[in-house]
């Protein structure tokens, strides 16, 4: 592929984000304070529907509600550097705001827990959207950078800060902190007190008028002591290398001698318009000395080159892609000198760790729990009361909570001798069954987006068909595989089901389309299937029909892989033109190919 990118854009050219950026200050908020206390619609007129992001408000409406008149509400994301840690105090200040504001249209409240380490609150009404932001701040976390074209969460492994090995917990800290926008507007506009804001230290970044081209994703990976050995692992539960910026622990024994910086990754797409997911691609190695400023140095340069004309292509990946790393490199040296060295051609980033169950601290005696949360949604429901069970336990036990990039939880700091009764506890509140029957593998790996019916971009159900589809899938008897399953109700791919064993892209209500060749580790980047003229191949599977198509890659794969080879390594080996094959001449699958060659046709 080839963009044609009006770098360092001139103002003549800017599109109109960028002209409303200029002209109406997305954070002097003038303009947006006066549309919350407007009541007499309940939506926002476009250009403080733009200023609104950044300040973490995306408008919403009801999916499920037909007719013409739109049934609008809001979604607010909270940004919590490398996911926590809350304390049971915050968590009942955020516990509570679900309460009393989020009931869905079956009335039930509900966190949000997201692939970036965020909570995020649905179904708010405009009239409280503004109380919600100042109640979110009593917390001591605010929604500043929650969305809009700034430097999002930061995101970083949250058991790294308590395992004693590399603790990426704290750079994630260190540059949310960093990247964060002016907060003064933000108190000013939404009527926080002044004595909230957190005391500031060190330099922060420099947004100036226009922020940046489009929003921007930094993550860092980790590294924890193998229980065995004590020698040190990395771990990439961050999927670093999807990331604007990826930042990856160089090992050397149970050191860390510098890192490894990959730029220009990215999930997103849109159809319709030259796009693509990829992974990031290694620009240098570089040492935690040098590490602020040589992050501050990528941001810059593209705040400076990124296309601001043609916003589609205004992600970093494009730049990457279109003029080469070694381009990006040179305007990166020309900022601040030779403090990249060469990267390293085969380092990895390592395992995508889940962290789920008892994992030992580096405190004696301390451990960590980790939680699977299916979907990441909390909300009291059968069979388990997930709002009420965290509420308890964090009380009950006095530990601290943090988000993972696979959208679980993690408690810290229990002690030795509350295992037997915080294992009690969670089978009283009946976690960790379903159905009557223990969590699969299956299901505690697989992972979807909110879609719909909140998410204004979705064009079908992924959070709430992968459980279903889950209970299919066990029901064959495939709940023991160790593959992921991936969700998307958009070809956004929040949900990052493209580094997946078997990523579902939704592209029309109630029709996916199959991706492939990635792996559980986002190692790999997966793709959509043609076939051998280049015509997309189940790109509009429908929903009843998705379970039928993975139980027969899932038996392909059992019979025919390879000692030790995962899925992803499987499908790579055999290549497009053999399971595309397999896939069309499966009889299971027959009727799919001739509705598909009966559309084609016609």
């Amino acid at each position: 592929m080839h963009w044609d990118l009006n770098l360092k854009t001139p103002l003549a050219d800017f599109g109109k984000e960028e002209l409303n950026k200029l002209e109406n200050g997305p954070l002097d908020g003038s303009l947006l304070k006066a549309q919350f206390a407007d009541g007499s619609f309940q939506e926002l007129e476009w250009a403080a529907e733009q200023a609104a992001k950044s300040h973490g408000i995306y408008l919403e409406f009801n999916r499920d509600k037909k007719g013409r008149d739109k049934d609008w509400m809001y979604m607010l994301r909270i940004t919590i550097p490398g996911g926590g840690p809350l304390k049971a105090s915050q968590w009942e200040i955020l516990d509570q705001i679900a309460k009393d504001y989020t009931a869905d249209q079956d009335g039930h409240p509900s966190l949000r827990l997201t692939t970036r380490q965020n909570v995020q609150f649905h179904w708010l009404k405009k009239a409280v959207v503004p109380d919600v932001v100042r109640r979110v701040a009593d917390s001591g976390f605010f929604a500043l950078n929650g969305c809009g074209d700034n430097v999002r969460n930061v995101m970083g492994c949250p058991l790294s800060r308590v395992t004693g090995a590399y603790n990426a917990h704290q750079h994630a800290e260190h540059f949310g902190h960093y990247f964060q926008l002016p907060l003064e507007p933000h108190l000013k506009i939404f009527g926080i007190d002044p004595k909230l804001a957190p005391r500031t230290e060190g330099a922060q970044f420099d947004y100036g008028p226009g922020l940046l081209n489009r929003k921007f994703k930094i993550a860092f990976a980790a590294a924890h002591p193998d229980p065995e050995t004590g020698i040190w692992v990395p771990d990439n539960c961050v999927e670093c290398r999807t990331n604007d910026i990826g930042v990856a622990p160089i090992l050397s024994g149970n050191k860390v001698q510098g890192f490894q910086v990959y730029v220009g990754g990215g999930q997103g797409e849109k159809n319709g318009r030259q796009t693509i997911s990829t992974l990031g691609t290694p620009l240098g190695s570089i040492s935690e000395a040098n590490l602020e400023k040589g992050l501050d140095a990528i941001v810059k340069v593209h705040q400076e080159w990124g296309d601001r004309q043609n916003r589609v292509w205004a992600r970093l990946k494009f730049v990457i892609k279109q003029q080469g790393v070694d381009w990006f490199h040179d305007r990166v040296r020309e900022r601040v000198g030779s403090i990249f060295e060469a990267p390293i051609p085969d380092h990895d980033p390592g395992e995508r760790h889940l962290h789920h169950g008892w994992i030992p601290q580096s405190e004696q005696g301390h451990w960590s729990y980790g939680m699977f949360v299916e979907n990441g949604r909390i909300t009291d429901r059968t069979p388990t009361p997930f709002r009420t069970m965290v509420r308890e336990l964090l009380h009950t036990y006095e530990a601290e909570l943090m988000i993972t990039g696979n959208q679980d939880l993690v408690f810290s700091n229990l002690k030795e001798d509350q295992r037997a009764s915080f294992d009690a506890d969670l089978k009283r509140f009946g976690y960790g069954s379903t159905n009557g029957n223990d969590y699969s593998t299956l299901r505690k790996r697989a992972v979807a987006c909110v879609g719909l019916p909140t998410c204004r971009l979705s064009y079908t159900d992924s959070e709430r068909f992968l459980p279903v589809l889950i209970d299919e899938l066990d029901q064959r008897g495939f709940g023991e595989m160790t593959e992921t399953i991936g969700i998307s109700g958009c070809e956004r791919q929040c949900s990052r089901p493209s580094t997946k064993s078997i990523a579902w892209v939704g592209n029309g209500k109630d029709r996916y389309q199959l991706r492939l060749f990635g792996d559980d580790n986002a190692r790999h980047q997966g793709r959509f299937l043609t076939d051998s003229e280049g015509n997309p191949f189940f790109n509009r599977v429908l929903r009843d029909r998705v379970a039928d198509v993975i139980e027969v890659l899932f038996t392909f794969y059992q019979a025919n892989s390879q000692d030790g080879e995962d899925m992803g390594t499987f499908h790579r080996r055999l290549g497009m033109e053999a399971i595309v094959t397999h896939l069309a001449q499966h009889p299971q699958l027959e009727d799919l190919i001739k509705k598909k060659k009966s559309a084609t046709a016609s």
